[in-house]
């Protein structure tokens, strides 16, 4: 079997000798090739290029962010059963995917149940969601959360390490710098046959759980969500300090149930709607932001990618 490994250098929990031995591990088995990533977007050229010569496996050894971009270049032309499929190593600090597909977070275990999953042939067919043409593994987000997002991504452009840490800092100064408390917010929400919903602070969607990890606790603002089913919404029209931490404070919890309440806006299972704004906002899929948009159209695609698990 043809395999390349696409090498993210700065993924956050994997040194340049780890990354050796892993590789040397995954030859034994495979025929490999292995190219490392220089700069945003690279991973995502590298799949293009797997899928044109004819790569079986394209196996990401990185965090979330390479996943996705590995994702997005091979789906480049839409699903096909002719395209490679898709394994992963986790190297980076919160590693969603991985972790919501059952994978050990260690990146030496993750790479002994891949190679065991090879040996056994054992994939499965997951469906992933698209924010307009962008396609996105888990999660994304219109507002609120994306605004956080931009800021961590700041932070680590300044040389700050991705921590939990880091995200509650940078979620309560967003959060407090309106004051703590918003009325009302500027998106929309437009389903297909439904009135719009108006006032939406934030929206996070979600293709499956949890939507992402406080150190090792999942969070859940759309537990029913499903790789298997369509896509799932939380939105807010209204965030105030009180209510906000009794959500948050259900999303950290195990009882699996939503948050719920009269500003809690939701769907679950929803095949597409429509995130919109009359003056753009920040955008994030899969904890990378994508910058900031008027209006996005989020849709599910059932069993659009091949997983090695």
């Amino acid at each position: 079997m043809r395999a390349l490994l696409v090498v993210n250098p700065k993924a956050t929990t994997t040194s340049e000798r780890t990354r050796d031995v892993l590789a040397h591990a995954l030859a034994s088995d495979l025929k490999l090739d292995v190219a490392t990533t220089s700069h945003r977007g690279h991973a995502t050229e590298l799949a293009k290029s797997a899928v044109v010569e004819g790569v079986d496996l394209v196996i990401a050894l990185g965090g979330d962010g390479t996943v996705n971009e590995v994702a997005n270049g091979i789906l480049a032309d839409g699903p096909s059963p002719d395209l490679p499929a898709v394994a992963v190593v986790p190297g980076g600090s919160t590693n969603v995917f991985a972790r919501a597909l059952g994978l050990p977070n260690d990146p030496v275990e993750a790479t002994g149940a891949l190679l065991d999953a090879l040996r056994s042939g054992r994939s499965r067919q997951v469906g992933l969601g698209m924010a307009d043409r962008r396609w996105f593994l888990f999660c994304a987000g219109l507002g609120f959360d994306a605004d956080v997002v931009a800021r961590v991504e700041d932070r680590r452009a300044e040389g700050s390490r991705s921590t939990p840490g880091l995200y509650v800092r940078s979620a309560l100064r967003r959060f407090y710098r309106s004051g703590g408390t918003r009325r009302s917010g500027p998106l929309t929400l437009e389903v297909p046959g439904q009135d719009p919903v108006e006032g939406l602070c934030l929206g996070i969607v979600q293709n499956t759980n949890p939507w992402t990890y406080l150190g090792g606790r999942p969070v859940n603002a759309c537990p029913d969500a499903s790789f298997d089913l369509d896509l799932d919404l939380f939105g807010l029209t209204r965030m105030s300090t009180l209510p906000t931490l009794r959500h948050l404070s259900r999303m950290l919890g195990t009882s699996g149930k939503a948050p719920h309440g009269r500003h809690v806006v939701s769907l679950h299972d929803c095949a597409t709607f429509t995130l919109g704004a009359e003056e753009a906002v920040s955008l994030q899929v899969d904890g990378d932001h994508l910058g900031e948009h008027r209006s996005v159209t989020f849709r599910g695609v059932p069993r659009a990618l091949r997983v090695i698990v």
